[in-house]
């Protein structure tokens, strides 16, 4: 009974929503791709990571395209696998507007998010693929004021609003030319990580709880270790090859913030940290969505760049950009592939 009176109010609450928003034919053609669902969600972050799925034997398009709100969802299939392909634009905020767009509006059973990524991890190389097990969104601060320290209470962090639990950065660690002997501190001070605010499908509404280390789908992440030793490309052209040969990594943490990071600094700090390998700019926004609307997720990541340089490979994000993109999309054709084979075995 409980069962069927959450999904009741469930499914109340999205005709609701679809009915305020959306033209009458649109949300009839909703319905009806409805019917043929649930589908495999794949949100991409910029057109030069989509257009080479779309150009991809691996993916065969329907001729189902229904634009909403300024997103264009593309219909289509990987294998057997029915999939909606949606471009989310640049940011967090981009990628949790279209993430929600998504699952609010259509039938989908899970959540692949791929693209291209800066790395932070001094081990992995340009045109690896990064299979994070958690992601944060590393960029909401509590920034602290000067002269106070780490044994000192945060603005409203004995309501719970803010926390110490997950460390800080000093600027002042970073000040250059300044002796060792010097009284000179740094205005800026200190910048205390924070957990985002979620608020869960099936919690009560308006009492929030906290996340920071969102994991991905345990069985999607055991599927992804099957995909390690696939043959990726190393090589833009006969006279332009990286010096090393691609491979999928799985690791242990990604991270994303609205923040273009190319500081070495800063990447050395994250990694020293927190450990993390990717660094991009949609990622945990989509993995918070998921994880308050229950639904499974992955990310994959393919290595564009060590944030802040001082790889072997020059120009690096400028030049090797495609054979990260195209890399990426090798290893989700078969994920989605591996998934669907998983799918049915499950089912059995």
């Amino acid at each position: 009974m409980y069962v069927f009176l959450t999904a009741f109010l469930w499914l109340n609450a999205q005709h609701a929503f679809v009915s305020c928003t959306l033209t009458s034919e649109l949300q009839s053609k909703i319905a009806k791709v409805n019917q043929e669902g649930p589908y495999l969600g794949l949100i991409i972050p910029n057109s030069f990571e989509l257009d080479p799925l779309l150009n991809n034997p691996g993916y065969t398009a329907s001729d189902t395209i229904i634009d909403v709100a300024g997103r264009r969802f593309r219909f289509g299939a990987i294998g057997d696998q029915s999939v909606i392909l949606v471009m989310t634009g640049l940011s967090v905020i981009n990628a949790a507007i279209t993430t929600q767009l998504l699952l609010s509006l259509f039938s989908v059973e899970g959540v692949v998010h791929y693209g291209i990524a800066g790395n932070a991890n001094p081990s992995l190389h340009i045109g690896d693929v990064a299979i994070p097990e958690s992601w944060a969104h590393l960029a909401l601060w509590s920034w602290q004021r000067y002269g106070l320290g780490a044994d000192n209470t945060l603005p409203l962090e004995d309501n719970g609003d803010y926390t110490r639990e997950f460390g800080y950065i000093k600027f002042a660690d970073f000040t250059s030319n300044v002796t060792g002997d010097s009284p000179v501190d740094n205005q800026l001070n200190n910048i205390w990580y924070q957990p985002e605010e979620i608020f869960p499908v099936d919690g009560t509404p308006e009492q929030r709880q906290h996340a920071f280390w969102v994991p991905v789908d345990s069985k999607y992440y055991h599927i992804a270790k099957k995909l390690e030793g696939l043959e990726l490309e190393s090589c833009i052209n006969a006279t332009t090859c990286l010096s090393t040969t691609p491979k999928v990594e799985l690791v242990k943490r990604g991270i994303s913030q609205s923040i273009y990071l190319d500081n070495a600094a800063y990447r050395s700090f994250i990694y020293n940290k927190f450990e993390v390998s990717p660094v991009d700019m949609e990622s945990a926004s989509v993995a918070l969505i998921c994880l308050q609307q229950r639904q499974p997720f992955i990310a994959i990541r393919a290595l564009s760049d060590l944030a802040g340089g001082g790889s072997a490979e020059s120009n690096e994000a400028d030049t090797f950009l495609s054979i990260a993109a195209t890399n990426s999309v090798t290893v989700v054709i078969e994920f989605v592939k591996l998934l669907s084979l998983h799918s049915k075995s499950w089912s059995m």
